[in-house]
């Protein structure tokens, strides 16, 4: 009971962080406030397409574009997002309304796009890309009203509102391509309490746009550049046709609204995107049968052990023993180190590298920290922690090369600080290639790619080689038993004893654990929504660290019963067989969610799938690796051998 006291305290406050994360959170940046007829600056971040999978800079169309145009510094997360953040010639005031404005409009001349420019539109329109700005830091919406209540009288229907991110391009309609040319901005702002003689200050909360599409013939400018809109619904839209030169006018209004909105919580309009109920439903779900599962599995594997152990260590007579049998027979060579003990201690230091970054990372961000505030501080700081945690990584690793019998310590760090990396740099490098080639933001530009290389080989490399230096001069792990000089033979296996079965059965419960969180992850990374439920991913990560820990101590059990010692290697790749499920899953998620056609767009799908699902199979073969390491020790430490 008093243990079960001391646990309430702990889950109460994880749960109470998983549902503040939602709505708190530490701030990229200081609130900015606004005086009456203040500038508010718009910018344009990209332009993107679930479509394509290609970012393109805003002014790779073309959109009007002002006097002078200036990007933003970026950080490295920006960068390799695809993200080009520009001035735009928006002129927003703070509180002041704009019924039309005329862009980029000399003597109220209209916009002609030539033939190719107008191919160039029509085929961003056809591929379905999306427009994304910003205002004070806030990204664009569109607001979608859906009918949630199926009932056939009209005035119980509820409006159940859900926002997009950016606006679209245009549309298409029978086969006829039309631009949305007119924006209406709606700004929501909160005004700051102040004492009685000082000025009023506003705070922007919420930006939303109403695309419009409204022919040039419908539109009328005066000298001025402010233009009258049609009325009602009896316009016409702007239609693109590609083979020609188009007359447009590009224009936009600006409407502002008071909202209660607090400041610190204007982000969650875009958070709640998704439903979350769902959410907290499929996690409770996943938590409950996988901590029963645990709990039933942990209960048999420790009776049965028992149970052996009791009739190992058995003082009986002697011509009553009977032959030994199962896992104690094979104590003279279950220690046999493997073949490539440098492959493997490498790529288990990776692993471990990967493990302490993705912790750490999940932790500061349930703590609110890595907020979508802070554009790109998620990528960021997951780069720069897995170059720092490479002396983690180079520690283990060259411990347990020292344990494996290892000699050539030096060929080992490089080898650990390269190989995980050099894979990921070079399928990165010609995927890179392809974009380029497409002349897409979400290229890494030239400098960026030297810097990234700078901070591996002179960053990382050099901690790995510390870490590994003082794994290796340190005590090697303490086998409980002596190996025998000679191998002895293995018995023939049984047909469930296969490497590939064991795959399969050990990668159901880690996935089935994670497979809802999966989906989430999927929708931010190839449809751009945001994912910030990083309290929900916390629960998820220990619950897959928990799962495949007590899988892969099954697997190893059950291989040493059927008297087969060469565990290393098979623990290591069985205990990743999540990763096998994952790129399953991403194979029926790129078939049925995404609309996808292209060749360099699905090219980059299963480019950077492969690259998560080999992160994916090391991080959990890690875990399972240690966990089946540290309990092959145990049992073998508890006989009596003589």
């Amino acid at each position: 009971l008093s243990s079960e006291q001391d646990w309430l305290p702990w889950s109460l406050l994880l749960f109470s962080l998983m549902y503040e994360t939602s709505t708190f959170y530490v701030p990229g940046v200081a609130p900015i406030n606004f005086h009456q007829n203040d500038p508010v600056e718009i910018k344009a971040v990209k332009l993107t397409s679930s479509r394509t999978q290609l970012p393109y800079e805003y002014y790779s169309l073309p959109f009007c574009q002002p006097s002078k145009i200036t990007y933003k510094a970026e950080n490295l997360g920006e960068v390799l997002r695809g993200d080009r953040i520009v001035n735009t010639p928006f002129q927003v005031l703070m509180n002041s309304e704009k019924k039309c404005e005329v862009l980029c409009s000399q003597s109220n001349k209209p916009v002609t796009l030539t033939v190719e420019q107008s191919r160039l539109v029509a085929e961003r329109i056809t591929e379905d890309y999306y427009v994304h700005l910003i205002a004070d830091n806030l990204p664009v919406a569109t607001r979608l009203e859906l009918y949630s209540n199926r009932d056939s009288d009209d005035k119980k229907k509820e409006k159940d509102v859900q926002f997009e991110h950016g606006y679209r391009l245009g549309f298409t309609d029978v086969n006829k391509i039309y631009l949305h040319n007119h924006l209406s901005f709606i700004l929501y702002y909160h005004r700051e309490d102040m004492e009685e003689d000082q000025e009023h200050t506003y705070r922007v909360v919420r930006f939303e746009v109403i695309p419009q599409s409204i022919r040039l013939e419908d539109l009328k400018a005066d000298e001025k550049s402010s233009c009258t809109l049609p009325e009602g619904t009896n316009s016409s839209p702007q239609e693109i046709d590609p083979t020609k030169e188009n007359q447009l006018y590009f224009t936009y209004s600006v409407h502002w609204e008071e909202s209660d909105i607090k400041w610190a919580s204007r982000w969650d309009t875009y958070l709640t995107m998704s439903d979350v109920q769902i959410h907290w439903f499929s996690i409770i779900n996943s938590v409950v049968v996988v901590f029963f599962l645990s709990g039933i599995l942990s209960m048999i594997i420790i009776r049965t052990l028992r149970k052996d152990i009791a009739n190992y260590n058995k003082e009986d007579d002697i011509e009553d023993t009977m032959e030994e049998s199962g896992w104690k027979l094979v104590h003279g060579d279950v220690f046999r180190p493997p073949q490539y003990p440098m492959i493997l201690s490498s790529l288990l230091g990776s692993g471990i590298q990967l493990f302490c970054m993705i912790l750490i990372v999940i932790f500061v961000a349930m703590l609110g920290m890595l907020s979508p505030s802070s554009r790109g501080a998620l990528m960021t700081t997951a780069c720069f922690l897995f170059m720092f945690m490479g002396v983690f990584g180079g520690f283990s690793a060259g411990r347990l090369y020292r344990t494996l019998k290892g000699h050539r310590w030096k060929k080992g760090a490089f080898c650990t600080a390269t190989l995980y990396p050099g894979v990921v740099f070079g399928i990165c490098f010609v995927l890179n290639c392809f974009i380029w080639g497409k002349h897409s933001s979400g290229a890494v530009p030239f400098p960026t790619m030297v810097a990234l290389l700078c901070m591996w080989f002179g960053i990382s490399l050099p901690l790995v080689y510390l870490g590994y230096y003082f794994g290796f001069r340190k005590q090697p792990y303490d086998n409980p038993v002596r190996t025998n000089q000679i191998p002895r033979q293995i018995p023939e296996q049984r047909w469930y004893m296969n490497r590939f079965v064991g795959i399969l059965m050990a990668g159901i419960l880690p996935f089935g654990a994670m497979f809802i969180e999966l989906f989430f992850i999927f929708s931010a990374i190839w449809e751009n929504q945001f994912y910030y439920l990083f309290g929900f991913l916390f629960l998820v990560f220990i619950i897959l660290v928990v799962s495949c820990s007590q899988i892969s101590i099954v697997m190893v059990y059950f291989q040493l019963c059927a008297e087969d010692y060469r565990w290393w290697w098979r623990n290591f790749l069985v205990s990743g067989g999540s990763a096998f499920y994952v790129l399953v899953y991403a194979i029926f998620y790129f078939v049925n969610k995404l609309d996808i056609v292209e060749f360099i767009p699905s090219l980059l799908y299963f480019g950077y799938t492969a690259l998560m699902v080999l992160s994916f199979w090391l991080l959990t073969g890690t875990i399972g690796f240690y966990a089946a390491y540290m309990f092959v020790r145990k049992i073998y430490a508890a006989v009596k051998i003589d």
